[in-house]
């Protein structure tokens, strides 16, 4: 069974350290993620990308550009996830993050939390695929467009 999901999500890096969460259910539970999500009825992508980094970081967004898209097919062990992932460049005021944790009224933040993570660090046994898809990205990866199949996903 093949399941689509889309979300759109920010990138902050700051220092050569990417503003990460760390998933606390889900496909990429225990790993980095990108701060993002998925739309609600009526919701453009840059609603969706505003609100939903507001409420898994507490930054607000003041700029977004270079909007692109990329996908991967994430195999777990009864389903492939082939997840569409839209991607904005974000700049943030780190002076003025909202600490007051959102509550949300028909779904749960799965974000256990914000870090400032070394690109370095970031890899395969840490992180979400959305990650991995940026680090090709900013290697200048001659395959950045083209789709990524993870088989047999584990889940942390």
């Amino acid at each position: 069974m093949i399941v689509n999901h889309i979300g759109i999500y920010g990138i902050c890096i700051r220092d050569n350290k990417l503003l990460c969460i760390q998933k606390e259910r889900g496909p990429y539970k225990n790993r980095f993620d990108l701060p993002g999500g998925s739309q609600k009825e009526n919701e453009g992508l840059t609603e969706t990308l505003v609100r939903e980094f507001r409420e898994e970081t507490g930054y607000e967004i003041e700029n977004y550009v270079n909007c692109r898209v990329y996908d991967a097919f994430v195999e777990e062990s009864n389903r492939t996830v082939h997840h569409i992932m839209v991607f904005y460049d974000v700049d943030i005021n780190l002076e003025q993050q909202d600490t007051i944790s959102e509550k949300l009224e028909d779904e749960l933040n799965d974000s256990s939390g914000i870090y400032w993570i070394d690109l370095e660090e970031l890899d395969i046994k840490n992180s979400s695929p959305l990650i991995l898809k940026l680090k090709q990205e900013l290697s200048n990866h001659k395959n950045t467009l083209e789709k990524v199949i993870y088989k047999n996903w584990e889940i942390l």
